[in-house]
Formats: structure tokens, sequence, C-alpha cells
């Protein structure tokens, strides 16, 4: 797992050269832009591993090209932003964001992120060509093309939430814990801010349960995480 290519667009070139820098010598091919419309030209012609995007670029925010990348590609995309409001956080998973980082930031931090979810893109490549699916009443799971349908309907499901619905669905009527979820979806501690993966758990239940507020699929076990009905 080296070599891989890593979008970078930020409209502050320090914060691209620091980002590069860091990014180059763990072996890594950066390529990099500073508006949204050349980001998305960018995504197109590289085919990148993983997107980190800041929110606030000029013309086409990030939050629009996260929407326009998603029509398309399953990339990872992690969101870089000034921002920090729970809001605005909620708003960059809603619409296909997989992770979020705030300014200023650790480079360390960042590049062990990224190697997290390179990480978890490579073994679910890896697991591509095992055609199993998961079928539960009203809930079928293709793993080979990373699709859902609930009762008949194809669900829109983000990267994130596909795989955070894989981890419970394998292990059927079995609580996991918030740390051990995270761990399994991100590939890294969650250090007690589990904030992401609540948000993403709620946008889940949105796009597969009938009723999220009294949900038949993901259960959750207070206290302690989630567990899937089966």
């Amino acid at each position: 797992m080296s070599g891989e290519t890593i979008l970078v667009v930020d409209d502050e070139a320090e914060i691209v050269e620091l980002i590069s820098l860091y990014l180059r010598k763990e072996g890594y091919r950066v390529i990099s832009s500073n508006s949204g419309a050349e980001a998305l030209a960018m995504v197109k012609e590289n085919k990148p591993d993983i997107v980190i995007l800041d929110i606030l670029l000029p013309e086409i925010d990030g939050i629009e090209v996260c929407r326009q990348i998603r029509k398309t590609h399953n990339v990872p995309i992690l969101f870089l932003s000034c921002k920090s409001e729970d809001m605005d956080i909620i708003l960059g998973f809603s619409i296909g964001g997989d992770d979020y980082i705030t300014k200023p930031f650790s480079p360390g931090q960042l590049v062990a992120r990224v190697k997290a979810h390179l990480r978890r893109s490579y073994l679910l490549e890896q697991h591509r060509e095992d055609s199993q699916h998961l079928n539960f009443p009203g809930l079928e799971i293709d793993l080979l093309s990373r699709t859902v349908r609930v009762d008949g309907a194809q669900a829109p499901l983000s990267s994130k939430e596909f795989d955070l619905l894989i981890h419970l669905a394998k292990s059927p009527n079995k609580v996991i814990s918030l740390e051990q979820l995270y761990k399994m979806t991100w590939g890294v501690d969650s250090n007690g801010d589990t904030r992401t993966l609540l948000v993403h758990i709620s946008n889940l239940r949105k796009k597969i349960e009938s009723n999220p507020t009294d949900p038949r699929f993901i259960h959750t076990v207070r206290g302690v995480g989630y567990k899937f009905n089966a």
C-alpha cells in the first residue's frame, strides 16, 4: 500500500504545501488544486484513492464538490475546515463525506487518518471478488457491488455508511461497542470522540429504516453501542 494518489484541495497554498510534504514522505503521490471546479476535473482525470477537501473554496465550495464527486465516485472524502460546529460536520457527512478534521490540525493526525481510510479501502477491495450477499427481511446487501436495497429499492449509501452497515450486519444480534465499531470502520481509535460515528449511524438509519426513530435493523444498546436485528 504505497504510491496511492491523494488529491488535496485547499485555497491556502501553505496548507497544501504542508499536507503534501507529510504525505509524500509516506510515499504517496500527491496532486493538488485550489478551486472546486479544477478539483472535479482532477477527480475525473486522475481517479484519486482519497480526497482531502477544504469546505471554504472559491466559486464551488467543498460541499458542492463532494456532492458532485458522489454522483460517480465512491472515493473516501476527508473534509478539512476551520468550521467546527456540529451542524457543519453533520452536513458534511450527510452529503457523502467520510471524515472531518478541523483547522488547525496535527499533520501527524491527518496522515494517520489518511492511512486508516486507505487501509480500509484496500481491505474492502480485496474482498470485492467475494460475491457474498447478505439477505434479511426487507434488506439486501451485495458485497460485490457494494449496493443496498431496502424493500427492493436501492439505498444511496456513502462509503462509510456501507462499511458501518456491513460490520453490524455480519454480526447479527451481537452488541458492538461504540469504540469497537469506530475502530472497525475508521481503522483508528476514536479517542473518546464518537460524534462522527453517531452522525453516520443517524444518516444510515434515515436511508434504510422506514421509521428511523423506531428502527427495525440498527438497535441502540444504551450505554454500550449498537446491534443489528436480523
